[in-house]
């Protein structure tokens, strides 16, 4: 059991690196908004972020059903089918161009987009039901990793690609390689024999509210504490994917176009990204869910708050890596939340429902960033409005959370408020 768990561990790492291609769109913004006669497509930098808003969407409501897909049919088959619909919705993608913005939204915003949440939702419930409960964040950490890793290679193929061969092959180079990788990738998920989690552990569960049995979706809604994640969820993504989304174009308006290297900033956001995931995993199997979240709302908080004051290439690289860290964190605390308060058994569909808030941050994050920047010629507003989110997620974890009695029957939930230490 631990040896093919591994096994399965590695696959959704490997799939979660060819489905962080959503994390390099920041390379393929800056581009779409370059002028056509320097090889872009002229769009405004609200319309290269539509594109890349509408995966994020379609991410986020596809984890739903995906969820509810793979705890029934199992996690190959809405792997590989998200495997596929990633590489052609990249190919499709290729057929957008100075005057045709559809294409794009269809293929990359539509297409790409369902897939990565068909894959995502395959991936991290498939490998957390091979282990015991004291390494759920462990095991979450390692998985999501993959995705928040990806822009490490794919930011300089990306930049390389569109250097020498132009957006539209780009995006069918870059599609015909994913569909490749991932479909590999997603033949070794699977399920353990047991519908549970793997054997029992003796160790005390870490994560607070452990449940005493699994929960299905309609009882997880009908807990307070689903909601007071849902919105912390979003208030974390918001921040976050707002950065990630526009960081080439960031560095460049703050550093006066002096910094061109747009590529090295999303590589370094996706390593300190893909850092957190792990660390943060394994440090909330030891300290608690809720006390992490803590500390990464506050710092995040904080990094927002003094963002637009980041101008230099050392400042901007340190701003860069501390806003991916706390985001990747956020990416493997709440999944692990998800099984600790509700199960293991319909993990995919509960934290596909949850997952929601991500795609609510998500939408909300890129699109107010480039609003605030054509409207004001700089992002400065909407790390303020980011800050105050994040410092509304860090009041909710630090001051109080729902601690919900699942013992009471269906229709009789206890909630308490407790304060945290």
């Amino acid at each position: 059991m631990g040896r093919r768990g591994w096994i399965v561990t590695v696959a959704g790492l490997v799939l979660n690196l060819a489905l962080g291609i959503l994390y390099a769109w920041s390379i393929f913004n800056k581009q779409l908004s370059e002028a056509v006669d320097h090889g872009g497509y002229g769009w405004s930098r609200t319309t290269a972020t539509l594109p890349y808003t509408l995966a994020i969407a379609c991410f986020a409501l596809t984890m739903v059903p995906a969820g509810r897909l793979q705890d029934r049919y199992g996690p190959r088959i809405v792997a590989t089918i998200g495997a596929l619909l990633c590489g052609v919705g990249l190919l499709i993608a290729s057929f957008g161009s100075p005057v045709l913005v559809f294409p794009t939204l269809i293929g990359f915003g539509i297409l790409t987009g369902t897939g990565i949440g068909l894959g995502y939702a395959a991936a991290t419930p498939a490998a957390v039901k091979w282990f015991p409960p004291h390494k759920k964040g462990l095991i979450t950490g390692i998985v999501v990793a993959g995705f928040g890793i990806a822009p490490v290679y794919i930011a300089p193929l990306s930049k390389y690609l569109l250097s020498n061969y132009g957006i539209s092959h780009s995006f069918r180079i870059l599609g015909g390689l994913f569909l490749v990788v991932a479909g590999l990738a997603a033949q070794f998920m699977v399920n353990p024999p047991s519908a549970s989690s793997a054997s029992p552990s003796k160790a005390k569960p870490t994560g607070e509210g452990a449940p005493t049995k699994d929960l299905m979706w309609r009882q997880v809604l009908r807990t307070g504490v689903f909601y007071s994640l849902f919105l912390q969820y979003a208030c974390a993504a918001t921040a976050g994917l707002m950065i990630i989304g526009h960081i080439a174009k960031i560095v460049s308006t703050q550093s006066g176009n002096t910094i061109k290297s747009g590529f090295l900033f999303v590589a370094v956001l996706a390593i300190f990204n893909a850092g957190g995931r792990i660390m943060a995993g394994l440090l909330s199997d030891k300290i608690g869910r809720v006390s992490a979240m803590a500390c990464v709302f506050t710092m995040q908080c904080v990094v927002m708050f003094a963002f637009n004051l980041l101008t230099t290439m050392p400042a901007l690289l340190v701003g860069t890596a501390l806003v991916g860290f706390n985001y990747g964190a956020c990416l493997s605390l709440f999944p692990a939340t998800a099984a600790d308060y509700w199960g293991t058994k319909n993990l995919g569909l509960n934290y596909g429902i949850l997952f929601v808030a991500w795609g609510v941050g998500g939408v909300l994050g890129p699109l107010l960033a480039g609003a605030v920047a054509d409207a004001t010629g700089s992002y400065t507003s909407a790390y303020y409005i980011a800050a105050g989110l994040l410092a509304l997620a860090a009041f909710m974890a630090l001051a109080s959370y729902i601690n919900v009695d699942f013992r009471m029957p269906e229709r009789q939930v206890v909630f308490t408020l407790r304060k945290k230490h």
